[in-house]
């Protein structure tokens, strides 16, 4: 019952990685764009969600009424503003400038808000638990994990069912051609990154309820959306919400065995995927 418990758990935590990795996957499935940042941005959102609920006396979850349009409209203004002008046949600019772009996040949280960790108050639902056979479930993590399975299928319907979806695949497809067809390069891949950084929103308050936070943590939950994006396949959103649960049983079997090798079974699974499958478990399949 202990084993099967650790996985059960390791099933919920992959819904907080496979929000954190959701943003990417839909960034990298649109323009191939690699960002550095992604990290900090969901520890912006974090920092965003516990100011507004601060000032404003709302529960954390209301708060993402206003947060997840402001990390949209960031994401817009950074795409239209910035990331554009460096996007091309060379993976190297965008890199360069969304690490920069981190190096600031980081020390501007850290002027603002202090090294000090925060954490959100959720009240009742942070310890609120239910009984599944004897296993005592998190209230907390079964709505995080719902909440990404809900976020990746509406992404997956956004993509195959909207004008914008199709203005996405296009564009990802064969950039020139959308352009003669009359779409705006530009302004589709602001649409994307704001997209992408509304979902990062979500996985910043989820995170910052879950757990506390500091400016320097966003190093880590882009290498956890890296690893759940990278197993599931590049571009494959349900991928991705597979990778993040693979990730987190990993993690949490680890754990099991020792304590300490929580974050190390993680990683050690995920280089035999990508040994084994360098494409994922899932690539994305075009056409």
């Amino acid at each position: 019952m202990e084993w099967l418990n650790a996985v059960i758990q390791g099933v919920l935590l992959g819904g907080l990685y496979a929000l954190f990795a959701a943003g990417l996957s839909l960034i990298f499935g649109v323009m191939r764009l690699v960002n550095i940042a992604h990290g900090d941005l969901i520890v912006l959102a974090a920092y965003l969600g516990l100011t507004t609920s601060v000032a404003l006396g709302l529960h954390p979850l209301l708060a993402l009424v206003l947060v997840a349009p402001a990390l949209a409209a960031i994401g817009f203004l950074l795409q239209i503003g910035i990331l554009n002008r460096t996007l091309g046949n060379d993976i190297l600019p965008p890199l360069l400038v969304t690490f920069g772009l981190s190096v600031i996040l980081q020390n501007a949280l850290l002027e603002i808000y202090t090294a000090d960790p925060q954490k959100m108050d959720a009240g009742a639902l942070e310890t609120a638990s239910v009984s599944l056979g004897g296993i005592s479930l998190g209230v907390l993590p079964l709505l995080t994990f719902a909440v990404a399975v809900a976020i990746v299928g509406a992404l997956q319907w956004v993509f195959y069912n909207t004008a914008l979806g199709r203005a996405f695949r296009a564009t990802s497809d064969n950039q020139d051609i959308a352009q003669l067809m009359g779409l705006n390069k530009a302004h589709v891949y602001g649409y994307a990154m704001a997209l992408a950084l509304a979902v990062t929103a979500v996985a910043g308050i989820f995170l910052g309820i879950r757990t506390s936070f500091d400016p320097a943590i966003g190093g880590s939950r882009l290498i956890f959306g890296f690893e759940a994006v990278i197993i599931g396949g590049l571009g494959n959103l349900w991928g991705t919400l597979a990778g993040g649960v693979i990730l987190g049983v990993a993690q949490t079997v680890g754990a099991k065995i020792d304590p300490g090798w929580q974050l190390l079974a993680g990683h050690i699974v995920f280089l035999l995927i990508l040994a084994v499958r360098p494409s994922g478990l899932f690539p994305k399949v075009t056409g």
